[in-house]
């Protein structure tokens, strides 16, 4: 694949426009249709395609910084959750952003594909990065005697996958919150 510039050396407003181009990719790709031309993001994002072709070679660039930004968002968020609420609440905060994460990830799922059939891998730090992240809630929870602390925080990964395997779609969210629920029931200390 095609690499694509570097963001540490792109100028302010260059880096406002490629910041847009993935927030706007993201929520396309995130539609249940998820088929939308680059042109059409490109024009939702205030840019012309030539500046998306820039920032993006290729379709698969511009799926795959999108994804990588949606990992980011959702890790990233925990440091600010565990600030902002007790442990169990910011858990299940983050279950629900993790929820929202694989839906948009589902509009991706077949240029992703593409990605790795072609030798690229856009899930090389996906895990680890998901595993720290669940990690320090859990950890924070046991700290605070609010959540279990035997819990592997790849095991609350495999459940949230499993919720969203089975009622991720933006129809389901109420049974995917109810799922969630019960996660956190068996996440509670006792």
């Amino acid at each position: 694949m095609e690499p694509v510039i570097e963001e540490k050396r792109l100028r302010a407003d260059a880096r406002r426009n490629r910041d847009r181009l993935v927030e706007v990719a993201v929520e396309a790709f995130s539609r249940p249709d998820g088929d939308v031309t680059l042109e059409a993001i490109a024009k939702a994002a205030g840019v012309g395609i030539g500046t998306l072709y820039r920032h993006f070679p290729t379709r698969e660039a511009l799926v795959e910084a999108a994804y990588r930004s949606e990992v980011a968002r959702l890790c990233d968020a925990v440091p600010g959750l565990l600030e902002s609420y007790a442990p169990d609440k910011a858990m299940r905060i983050w279950m629900d952003r993790f929820v929202d994460y694989m839906t948009a990830k589902r509009g991706m799922a077949d240029t992703l594909r593409a990605i790795v059939a072609s030798g690229g891998n856009p899930f090389a730090e996906t895990k680890a990065r998901m595993r720290e992240a669940a990690g320090s809630l859990v950890s924070a929870g046991a700290e605070a005697g609010t959540l279990r602390g035997d819990v592997d925080p790849q095991d609350v990964i495999a459940a949230l996958v499993g919720v969203t395997l089975s009622a991720g779609g933006p129809e389901q969210r109420d049974q995917a919150g109810r799922l969630l629920d019960l996660i956190m029931d068996g996440l509670r200390a006792r």
